[in-house]
């Protein structure tokens, strides 16, 4: 029969032991996140200078005008979507920073 002391030994390795797995999961999940969002980062860039330059107003007036089909998804002609996602991203950006 164990004593206390090997008693509160195993418990403590055991908890230890959860804490590492769980930390390790995570992290490794997070890792991948990680390399997700920086493989996402040009495409950001991409929808940034699109948005900043003259191609999305003039496809947004040709929305405006009637003449893109009624079919098309325009999310992207949402000034509120490309604006609080590249927030969201500058946001993200500045948490992994610290």
């Amino acid at each position: 029969m164990a004593t206390k002391k090997v008693q509160e030994s195993i418990a403590r390795i055991e908890h230890m032991e959860a804490i590492l797995d769980e930390a390790s999961e995570r992290l490794a999940a997070l890792e991948n996140c990680l390399a997700e969002f920086e493989e996402i980062q040009d495409k950001i860039s991409e929808l940034e200078a699109y948005y900043t330059g003259s191609k999305w107003r003039e496809d947004l007036e040709l929305d405006e005008a009637g003449k893109l089909p009624d079919d098309l998804k325009r999310g992207v002609l949402s000034e509120d979507g490309i604006y609080d996602l590249l927030e969201r991203n500058r946001e993200l950006k500045d948490r992994i920073d610290k």
